[in-house]
C-alpha cells in the first residue's frame, strides 16, 4: 500500500517571517528501524511499504502535501537569552488532524543542515533517536503529556561526533513546536504584529477558550503545571529546561539529556552540562514558573498598555508555585493509596521521601512495593521506614481502594537509565532485540509481566549511569 499522509498545513501559512523553507538532505542508504502503527491510526497515515516509509522518514522522499520548513525560535538556555536558535536539525513536514480531531506537527530530528544550525550538522546519530523513540512512547503510556514518535530510520551514514556513529533520523509527533522561545523571538526583535498573529495561532491551536494574550498565559501556565507535577511523580528528571524546550500545549519535548531516578535524591542530576544542578530533580518547579515569566514578558509587548498588564502578569505567575503543589499533592497521594485529603498528607509524603533519600531507596520500586506489600524488603535498615509505615497505615484506614489505587499508580517499569544505555550499545553493533523489547513492555508499565524482571531490576553499582549527554 502507498503511504499517504493526510496533511493540513497551518503554520505554513503564517509567513516567511516564521520559518524557512527548505527540503531535508537525503539519506544515502535508508531502512527502517521502527514504526509506530498505534500512533499511525491515530494519524491516518496509511501504508505499509518499508521502503517507502525508510525514504520519507527519513528525509530522502517528500511526501504529497508536505511543505517543509524549519522554525525559528529564540530562548534562554541555562539562563542565558540567544535570540536565535531555531530548528537546526529538523524540518517540519506539516500538519495533520488525528481521529480525535486534533491537529498534530510531523517532524523529521536529524534530517540534515538548516539555516539555524550554526556550526552543526543537523544530523543525528542512532543513539538519541532510539532514547527518544523509547522514553518518548514509554512517558505516553505513563500518562504523561509528551510528543510522541512515529518513525526511526537509520540513514545508513556516519555522523561524526567525537568519532564515527550510525546516522539515523527520528519522526517526532507534537501538538505542536511553538515553544516559550518562539515568543521570545519576535518580542526580542520588537515585531510586535509577529508577536500578535503568533498569540493568535496559538490560542485557535491550543487554547480557543482564552481571549487575549494574559488568558492564553495563564492557559499555559496550568498546562505546564500539571505536566511538572507529572514528571515529579514518576521520577523524571528532564535536564535541560530552556524555554526553547517549553511548549505552551503543555507536552514533555526534547528528551536530551534526560532521565529517570533509580536512588531517590531530591538534587538528582544527571546532564553532563547541567554543571550548576539548575535543572535538577528538585529545581524542576522553580524552573517552570521562571519560564512562565519568560513568556508573560514576550506576550505583553503585544499589549497597548503594556505596563498596566504587568500587575495581571504577576499575579498569574505567582499562582504557579501553589498550582503545582495541589497537582503534585493529589498526585503523590494516588502514590501512597489516598483520595481523601488531610491535613498532614503533605508532611507524611514528604517523610517517606525523606526516609527513601536517607536510605538510598529506589524511586519507582518503592512506590510499586507499598503497592504490592513488599516496602520494607527495600531497605537494608528498614528503621525510617517502619516508624513511617505505622503512620501511613493508620492514615489509609479510611481509604477504600488504597491498593487499587496504588497500583494503577505506580508504576512496575520505567526506562531504566543503564537498560537504555544498554539498548543503545546493542543496537549499534546491529541488534535491535532490546529496543524492541523494551517498547513492548513498556506500552504497558503498570501492569507486571513475565519475563521483564530484568526491566524493573535497578542498576548494579557498576551498571550506574552518572551523567547522560544531548544528541547534538
Amino acid at each position: 500500500m502507498v503511504l499517504h499522509i493526510p496533511f493540513d498545513n497551518s503554520y505554513a501559512q503564517l509567513g516567511s517571517g516564521f520559518f524557512t523553507k527548505q527540503s531535508p538532505e537525503p539519506a544515502i542508504a535508508p531502512s527502517l528501524i521502527a514504526f509506530n502503527l498505534p500512533l499511525a491510526d491515530l494519524l491516518q497515515v496509511t501504508g505499509n511499504d518499508r521502503a517507502e516509509m525508510a525514504e520519507v522518514f527519513s528525509g530522502k522522499q517528500i511526501p504529497a502535501g508536505a511543505d517543509p520548513l524549519a522554525q525559528a525560535y529564540a530562548g534562554h538556555q541555562f539562563g542565558n537569552f540567544n535570540p536565535q536558535l531555531g530548528d537546526g536539525r529538523a524540518l517540519l513536514l506539516g500538519e495533520v488532524l488525528g481521529r480525535d480531531g486534533k491537529r498534530y506537527d510531523i517532524q523529521l530530528k536529524g534530517s540534515g543542515r538548516t539555516p539555524y544550525s550554526r556550526q552543526g550538522d543537523g544530523k543525528a546519530w542512532l543513539g538519541p533517536v532510539l532514547r527518544e523513540y523509547v522514553i518518548s512512547e514509554a512517558m505516553h503510556a505513563l500518562g504523561v503529556p509528551t510528543t510522541r514518535t512515529l518513525a526511526a530510520v537509520a540513514t545508513g551514514e556516519t555522523v561524526w561526533r567525537e568519532g564515527g556513529l550510525p546516522g539515523a533520523v527520528l519522526t517526532r509527533v507534537a501538538s505542536s513546536h511553538l515553544r516559550v522561545g518562539t515568543f521570545q523571538y519576535f518580542a526580542a526583535r520588537g515585531e510586535t504584529e509577529a508577536l500578535k498573529k503568533l498569540t493568535a495561532y496559538a490560542i485557535q491551536r491550543h487554547y480557543p477558550q482564552a481571549r487575549g494574550a494574559l488568558e492564553l498565559l495563564r492557559a499555559v501556565r496550568d498546562a505546564q503545571a500539571g505536566l511538572i507535577a507529572a514528571w515529579m511523580s514518576v521520577g523524571f528528571i528532564h535536564g535541560v529546561m530552556n524555554t526553547d524546550n517549553c511548549s505552551i500545549s503543555g507536552e514533555t519535548i526534547d528528551y536530551g539529556p534526560c532521565a529517570f531516578m533509580d536512588q531517590y535524591r531530591a538534587d538528582q542530576v544527571f546532564s553532563s552540562i547541567d554543571r550548576m544542578g539548575r535543572y535538577a530533580f528538585a529545581n524542576q518547579p522553580k524552573i517552570a514558573v521562571w519560564n512562565l515569566a519568560q513568556l508573560a514578558t514576550a506576550l505583553i509587548q503585544q499589549l497597548d498598555n503594556p505596563q498596566e498588564a504587568v500587575e495581571e502578569a504577576t499575579a498569574i505567575i505567582h499562582a504557579m508555585p501553589s498550582l503545582i503543589e495541589v497537582e503534585w499533592l493529589r498526585l503523590f497521594r494516588r502514590k501512597i493509596g489516598l483520595e481523601t485529603i488531610a491535613t498532614g498528607d503533605l508532611e507524611l509524603i514528604s517523610d517517606l521521601l525523606q526516609v527513601m533519600s536517607e536510605g538510598e531507596a529506589d524511586f519507582t520500586n518503592i512506590f510499586r512495593a507499598l503497592a504490592e506489600g513488599t516496602a520494607v524488603e527495600q531497605f537494608k535498615d528498614p528503621t525510617g521506614f517502619e516508624a513511617w509505615q505505622s503512620r501511613w497505615m493508620k492514615r489509609r484506614q479510611v481509604e477504600q481502594n488504597a491498593e487499587a489505587i496504588m497500583q494503577a499508580s505506580n508504576p512496575v517499569y520505567i526506562p531504566r537509565n543503564h537498560k537504555i544505555e544498554e539498548m543503545i550499545g546493542t543496537a549499534v553493533a546491529g541488534d535491535f532485540t532490546l529496543f524492541e523489547r523494551m517498547g513492548q513492555v513498556l506500552q504497558t508499565p503498570y501492569v507486571e509481566q513475565d519475563g521483564a524482571e530484568d526491566l524493573r531490576r535497578p542498576p548494579e553499582p557498576n551498571e550506574v549511569v552518572r551523567a547522560t549527554f544531548c544528541g547534538t
